[in-house]
């Protein structure tokens, strides 16, 4: 395992739609294992692909029910609403309000390929919603309503 380079909003490939995943072999388990070791050690709740220069559709997510690995997520349902700040690996020390579903589904992969549903509620769907929009060239500040200031002490 290795801990990657978190790329920031200049790059280009934050702005890009990912692949596919089609090949469920070593190269993508390494992949989704060094992206666990670089999100625990950036201290984030998730990560996705291009924010370690990787253009295919992989996430991972610290929720409250653990580690998820998410291959070729689509979220397949959402409900309600949760308003709130958000921030982002690749865009440090930027905050802002933003308005979420409060439940979702997700159908991914595992890292074998197999299909999976996952119901997610609170922090777990709002994470997998800002994930899945890294998939599709999206930044979280482009959806913030209201920019806010973070002092250290407050993160």
């Amino acid at each position: 395992m290795a801990i990657r380079k978190i790329v920031t909003k200049e790059n280009p490939v934050l702005h890009s739609k990912c692949k596919p995943v089609e090949r469920f072999d070593k190269k993508l388990w390494e992949l989704l294992d060094d992206m666990a070791e670089t999100l625990h050690e950036a201290q984030g709740v998730g990560l996705a692909a291009p924010q370690v220069g990787i253009l295919r559709r992989v996430v991972v997510i610290e929720s409250s029910q653990g580690l998820i690995e998410l291959i070729n997520p689509v979220i397949v349902k959402k409900s309600g609403k949760q308003r709130d700040v958000e921030g982002c690996l690749s865009c440090p020390d930027q905050w802002g309000y933003v308005t979420r579903p409060n439940k979702c589904t997700v159908k991914a992969q595992n890292r074998n390929g197999e299909f999976f549903t996952l119901s997610l509620e609170g922090l777990d769907c709002r994470c997998a919603c800002h994930e899945v929009d890294h998939l599709e060239g999206k930044l979280f500040l482009e959806l913030v309503d209201e920019f806010v200031e973070i002092t250290e002490e407050e993160e």
